[in-house]
């Protein structure tokens, strides 16, 4: 079985947390069977943008990264308080774990920044919102990381994306890291995207 960390900021966008729980879930029961999401949060409540909340599974506190195969961020907005959390040291421990260990990373729209403050982006290829009325490019780019003007950029074991519209794309391609290429089209195909 492999483990993913969905790894959920205060003020996480819900759409682009939803798509991990949806393909690695649909993969759980109608895939090979192979993978299992645990939501954890740095607190036990988190509000998303536009004002729900959410109880994680687990806290960091609660659990052993050890345990996990792949991390997974989704992005969120400024206003709802997002990079309190995404820029914390308590954060950036947890992606330069995964770093280090070369497993998959796989984060939605604004979270490549979340990536980008941890260091494990220096020098490497990345992407994040790219709507022209956006900062957050020139953001990326002064974490020292070679921004790329494509929707969704793959370097090594780590994904970044452009939007929520790349969201189900990301989630796949992260199946396809964990699973096989065969895999993820059966998945897809049971979901309508094939």
């Amino acid at each position: 079985m492999k483990k993913i960390l969905l790894l959920l900021a205060d003020g996480f966008e819900a759409v682009e947390a939803s798509v991990f729980t949806d393909v690695l879930g649909w993969n759980k029961w109608e895939g090979d069977g192979s993978t299992e999401v645990v939501t954890v949060g740095l607190r036990d409540k988190l509000t998303c943008t536009w004002n729900f909340n959410v109880v994680p599974e687990k806290t960091i506190h609660d659990i052993q990264l050890d345990e996990f195969d792949a991390l997974a961020i989704p992005g969120g907005f400024e206003e709802a308080g997002f990079y309190n959390d995404a820029f914390s040291e308590s954060f950036s421990n947890i992606i330069r774990h995964f770093d280090a260990r070369q497993k998959p990373i796989a984060s939605i729209c604004v979270a490549s920044l979340a990536l980008g403050k941890s260091g494990i982006l220096t020098n490497r290829k990345a992407t994040t919102y790219d709507h022209p009325t956006s900062i957050r490019k020139e953001q990326l780019k002064n974490f020292g990381v070679n921004v790329q003007n494509e929707r969704i950029v793959q370097d090594g074991h780590i994904i970044t994306s452009s939007n929520p519209g790349t969201a189900f794309d990301v989630a796949f391609l992260l199946l396809e890291m964990l699973t096989t290429k065969e895999n993820t089209h059966h998945v897809k195909d049971l979901m309508g995207f094939a």
